[in-house]
């Protein structure tokens, strides 16, 4: 179990890196919902592993409204740079 949390931990820095390299706002919070969606998922392993429901359960709030959040966040930026642009 420790070896599969670790090379999740370890697959969590490929997003990070992109985010760093890419300039545009879109990709960076698409990199970073993937640090969310991933983290989500370690959680859900960890609470499985430990049997603690309640790290489940916020994992799973994670899942289901964080990556939506940042999502919006991301459309709302994207279309705010299009109408600067215009003007």
């Amino acid at each position: 179990m420790s070896v599969l949390v670790a090379l999740m931990i370890l697959s969590l820095f490929i997003p990070v890196l992109q985010s760093f390299r890419s300039t545009r706002i879109w990709e960076r919070l698409l990199c970073y919902t993937s640090v969310s969606t991933r983290t989500a998922l370690i959680l859900l392993i960890v609470s499985r592993f430990r049997d603690d429901p309640m790290i489940g359960v916020v994992a799973v709030v994670v899942l289901c409204l964080g990556n939506s959040g940042l999502m919006l966040l991301a459309h709302i930026i994207k279309n705010m740079e299009m109408q600067c642009d215009r003007s």
